[in-house]
């Protein structure tokens, strides 16, 4: 009988020795329980082709030969990827709806001994109970933001701040973006849903009881948009500001963003659609300093101009209350790890 869960943390905390999604690999790649693994009884083709079948040909026709490669594929998977388990093992098993997939690779794994189960619903019920969190229900944790001008190295101090044992919630790592516009990193950001899946696998870790540092964001970090129920509380929430003169902000983002500072002609495709907002003279400036290779110059001017007019912009229309201010005279490593050092007090205070 199909396991059924009524709430996201109950889900996580199945018990299970591990998670199986039985999904294909592009179904995977979108989406999928944080730690589940990807034993695919149909791969990519094989489910365009069985799904072809039943459309033009015949839903009996598709399910026999849907059958034969589900079968012959989760053989494949007990001969190789599981092969090393022992007859007390006990995976929980899902596919898109808790159906045929999910349902024959489980008769597979209890005939042989295996203690599986299927999840009720398979991955829609997933969704539905993440949906449920992060867009209807209030979160039951207490947030302070790390709030700062771009280049204090918000970033930086939450990490930092988590190895000193604080509870911190990375959202620029886990939308893989810095968040700014210059913020896009090699490796590309993951969709809305993966996105979402690692923030509320994040948010179910973290005890309730103890505050929980996150950085002082917009709505979006990058393409990826931050659900409801945690923004609603972002924008409310207490602040720890940190105060950093321009030079030692200038200095770290130099370091910090030289990937795209050293790549001219991306920069410049980021910074052109500023025209419409900072005006040509001042966009116009900024290419000239590329163009001269003045690292330094255009990330001043970049703050001057348009990161830290936003960022008053944006604290004006939040009005947040600020709990703390840090200041850090340098941005090395005496001064982060001062500054981890206070803010660590700080959330232990509260």
């Amino acid at each position: 009988m199909a396991l059924s869960f009524s709430t996201l943390p109950d889900l996580y905390a199945h018990g299970f020795d591990a998670v199986i999604d039985v999904r294909s690999p592009a179904e995977f790649a979108e989406d999928h329980l944080p730690g589940a693994m990807n034993l695919p009884v149909l791969d990519n083709e094989e489910r365009a082709e069985v799904g072809t079948i039943y459309v033009q040909q015949s839903p009996f026709l598709a399910r026999k030969i849907g059958a034969a490669k589900v079968f012959r594929n989760a053989a494949h998977h007990i001969e190789t990827r599981l092969q090393g388990h022992e007859g007390g093992w006990r995976p929980l098993i899902y596919c898109w709806r808790g159906g045929q997939r999910s349902g024959s690779f489980t008769w597979m794994l209890q005939q042989i001994g295996w203690r599986a189960d299927v999840v009720q619903g398979g991955y829609q019920t997933y969704r539905r109970l993440v949906n449920q969190y992060l867009y209807k229900d209030a979160l039951p944790h207490r947030f302070v933001a790390l709030d700062g001008y771009t280049g204090t190295a918000k970033t930086e101090l939450i990490k930092r701040v988590a190895a000193r044992g604080a509870q911190v919630l990375d959202l620029e790592g886990m939308a893989h973006h810095r968040g700014s516009l210059l913020g896009g990193m090699v490796e590309p950001q993951p969709s809305q849903k993966a996105f979402e899946s690692a923030l509320a696998g994040a948010l179910c870790q973290l005890d309730p009881t103890r505050p929980v540092l996150i950085e002082a964001e917009s709505n979006k970090i990058g393409q990826r948009i931050i659900p409801p129920s945690l923004w609603s509380r972002m924008k409310i929430t207490p602040r720890i500001d940190l105060s950093v003169p321009i030079a030692a902000r200038c200095a770290y983002l130099v370091q910090a963003y030289d990937d795209i500072l050293s790549d001219a002609a991306r920069l410049k495709a980021r910074l052109d659609p500023l025209r419409a907002y900072r005006g040509h003279a001042v966009v116009d400036g900024w290419i000239d300093r590329i163009d001269a290779g003045d690292k330094p110059g255009v990330t001043r001017a970049l703050m001057q101009q348009h990161y830290d007019p936003a960022y008053d912009k944006s604290r004006r229309a939040i009005d947040a209350q600020v709990t703390g201010r840090i200041e850090i005279a340098q941005l090395d490593e005496p001064g982060l790890s001062d500054a981890a050092d206070r803010i660590t007090e700080m959330l232990e205070r509260l």
